[in-house]
């Protein structure tokens, strides 16, 4: 499967390849701009949502603001999460690295997974409002954010042995 998607992917990679990029950009660009994505955008809409959960008994107005940002920039992060492992994948084709081969590629598959998971659980209103899958929300995503660090972690192992 890894090779198919290399073979699909190699014509739009020659001609990146045909830019001559510095070399930096093409192997440090996706995790620089992905470790943005994660701990900025990530860490802020976990900080937000956490607020806004932990505040909704003692301010209610703070708890509504706060839940509006993590709705905002959730949203946002999850699409740049999915945009950035396209980006990803096509960096290491640049390089001529097998695609899927790595455990980084692995845990990229997994939080993309259990983003999508946790946006469904969202998007139904919570199963109408239930208190447990609000629960499951929060302390799913927080168990995102340390599989993002795991990941970032594999990626920085994955871009120094390449």
């Amino acid at each position: 499967m890894g090779e198919n998607l290399t073979e699909l992917l190699e014509p739009l990679a020659s001609q990146f390849r045909a830019l001559n990029l510095p070399e930096a950009l093409t192997h440090w660009g996706h995790p620089f701009f992905m470790s943005i994505v994660m701990f900025a955008m990530g860490g802020y809409g976990a900080y937000a949502g956490w607020k806004g959960r932990i505040l909704t008994a003692t301010d209610p107005k703070t708890a509504i603001e706060s839940k509006s940002e993590h709705r905002k920039i959730m949203p946002a992060m999850f699409a740049f999460m999915a945009f950035g492992a396209t980006g990803g994948v096509l960096s290491l084709v640049i390089q001529k690295h097998a695609v899927m081969s790595s455990p980084h590629f692995l845990t990229a598959t997994l939080l993309l997974t259990f983003l999508t998971i946790n946006s469904l659980i969202s998007f139904t209103g919570f199963g109408g409002n239930k208190p447990e899958l609000r629960k499951v929300h929060a302390y799913f995503g927080s168990g995102i954010l340390v599989l993002m660090v795991v990941h970032a972690m594999m990626g920085l192992r994955l871009g120094l042995s390449i």
